[in-house]
């Protein structure tokens, strides 16, 4: 997506930064970018003459979403995309608020992974007008068979890092997080492959213990995916790999905050422990989101929906994706869980840019960076999206 020539200077916000609320704060941006956060007096001494203006009328400002763990929406599927699929997948999504995203697989076949990255890579190329796709999240195939969750399990292989070396030798830098079972033979070949490159290592759908989480965290390993959600559980004699990710600060943790995969008090637990850059908001939502109940697909499996719960047809009660949206999930972890807006901010968009190493460029309000802005009301409703400045109309 071309950035916007426009200038504007939003003012009378509360203007969420990383350094807290700015009160009556005004955000300029020129060619689509931040050039100005400060106070509203503040123009003026900044020399700062504002061609146009949006008022905020005291709403909030922030840092546009940013979701590293979505499968789809409207019908569409990441693991079987299209360009027309993508434009449909990315305008849902920036609808709800969110700025960028990873593109995310399922645990597929060889070919029909190497598809998933030549489609986002031409994608990436183009002129993407909604949510910008910023690489790709590979959930699989190197997975536990014993914790195969919603993925097939007749796909699964264990980590095989020729296959990621050779995908990142094809598209340099695309695949920005790589979610494996840490426990399984190959694990830590793959863990020092992504290490160098600078690929997130995220560990998911596995039976490890906690022994055999702390032992790849000396390695190399560093997150974790959907917390609490196909994993071994904690357990006071056996801690398993929720007690290793609960009890060591090197690991940062994704959370599903919609009130069904996760119970609000395992949420405030984790946020408790989980401070500063490890605590990521994630929406996993798969190709029902925007829709409403019916059967659906994900990946190559099919989906009941019901009031807004995923499950697989054929295993009743196995949880499969979500339809959550990022706007959902924020006023969840404020309404519900009782983080502040700050707090849920960061998780959803300062904390998952630093861990895909984009922070330098989006994720939070400062000036230099692209105006990836949001525009939410006191009732946490969003009112406004835009992203390099270009304002999006849905």
């Amino acid at each position: 997506m071309k950035t916007n020539n426009r200038s504007f200077t939003i003012v009378h916000a509360n203007v969420v930064t990383p350094t807290g609320i700015i009160h009556d704060g005004a955000v300029t941006v020129q060619d689509g970018i931040i050039s100005y956060v400060g106070s509203t007096s503040g123009l003026t001494r900044a020399g700062i003459e504002p061609v146009e203006i949006v008022d905020a009328e005291g709403n909030y400002v922030m840092p546009g979403f940013i979701d590293i763990h979505v499968h789809g929406g409207m019908l569409e599927d990441f693991s079987m995309p299209s360009q027309k699929g993508l434009d449909a997948i990315t305008k849902l999504h920036c609808s709800q608020g969110t700025t960028s995203m990873l593109a995310t697989t399922m645990t597929m076949p060889k070919t029909v992974i190497e598809n998933v990255l030549e489609e986002v890579h031409q994608y990436m190329s183009g002129d993407m007008p909604y949510t910008q796709l910023v690489g790709v999240h590979l959930e699989g195939p190197f997975i536990s068979p014993k914790w195969p969750g919603a993925q097939n399990p007749a796909h699964i292989v264990p980590p095989n890092k020729e296959w990621v070396e050779q995908w990142e030798e094809r598209f340099p830098g695309l695949i920005k997080q790589v979610t494996f079972a840490p426990e399984r033979e190959g694990a830590y070949e793959l863990i020092a492959f992504l290490r160098k490159k600078g690929i997130v290592a995220a560990a998911g759908h596995t039976d490890a213990t906690y022994d055999e989480i702390m032992s790849a965290v000396d390695v190399g390993l560093h997150h974790v995916v959907h917390m609490f959600n196909a994993m071994t559980p904690l357990h006071h004699r056996k801690p398993g790999t929720a007690g290793a990710v609960l009890s060591t600060p090197a690991i940062s943790a994704e959370i599903i905050a919609d009130g069904i995969h996760v119970h609000q008090a395992a949420i405030k637990l984790l946020a408790s422990v989980k401070t500063n850059h490890n605590l990521i908001l994630i929406t996993d939502a798969m190709s029902a989101a925007g829709l409403g109940n019916g059967e659906y697909m994900l990946g190559d499996l099919p989906v009941i929906v019901k009031d807004n719960v995923c499950t697989l047809k054929e295993s009743e009660g196995t949880l499969a994706g979500s339809t959550l949206t990022m706007i959902r999930g924020f006023r969840y972890l404020v309404q519900e869980v009782g983080l502040s807006i700050e707090q849920a901010s960061e998780a959803a968009s300062g904390n998952p840019a630093k861990l895909i190493r984009i922070g330098h460029r989006t994720g939070s309000i400062e000036t230099d960076k692209q105006a990836d802005l949001l525009l939410v009301d006191q009732d946490l409703e969003l009112k406004q999206v835009w992203i390099k400045g270009r304002q999006i109309e849905n």
